[in-house]
């Protein structure tokens, strides 16, 4: 599972649905993103970097770790709507 995902999405206050709509996919597709269970092409976490204002390079990190996510997320200051 991607907390790190879920963490920004719900930081945001969106469903899976609504993210996976601000990013033009599916929501059954994003729902397998979050859970682990696909990677997203590039392509795809552009999309979603760019809907969740987050560094969509995260995707292809082994090492990313919520805490970074985080602070990265919030020092940004991508906590605009």
């Amino acid at each position: 599972m991607r907390k790190w995902l879920v963490e920004i999405r719900e930081e945001r206050g969106l469903t899976q649905e609504e993210a996976a709509n601000k990013s033009d996919i599916e929501r059954s597709y994003y729902n397998m993103i979050e859970r682990g269970k696909r990677r997203p092409s590039v392509e795809v976490a552009q999309k979603i970097g760019l809907a969740l204002h987050f560094d969509w390079t995260y995707f292809f990190e082994d090492d990313v770790t919520e805490r970074h996510v985080h602070v990265t997320y919030k020092s940004n200051g991508r906590e605009e709507n």
